[in-house]
């Protein structure tokens, strides 16, 4: 049997060089398809949505609301179905 994997949930690239962390739209303990948008971030002048990586189950959130984030930032896991 294999173990599970976490698939890290991170800030992509935005064109800025910082940008601050505005809320989750999932609970730890959810279920997510890969690709279901998880948070969002925003920068001067927009909002973005940040998807899951994996389907799978919500596992753990590093980021809180009004955080700083950077590009390539670990906020949060999706541990992975098999």
């Amino acid at each position: 049997m294999k173990e599970p994997r976490n698939a890290a949930i991170t800030v992509p690239e935005l064109g800025v060089p910082r940008a601050a962390f505005s809320l989750w739209h999932v609970r730890i303990g959810d279920r997510v398809t890969e690709g279901d948008r998880v948070a969002e971030v925003l920068i001067p002048g927009a909002v973005f949505d940040i998807s899951a990586p994996a389907s799978g189950i919500f596992t753990e959130r590093t980021v809180q609301p009004g955080d700083a984030l950077r590009p390539g930032q670990v906020i949060g896991a999706v541990r992975e179905d098999d």
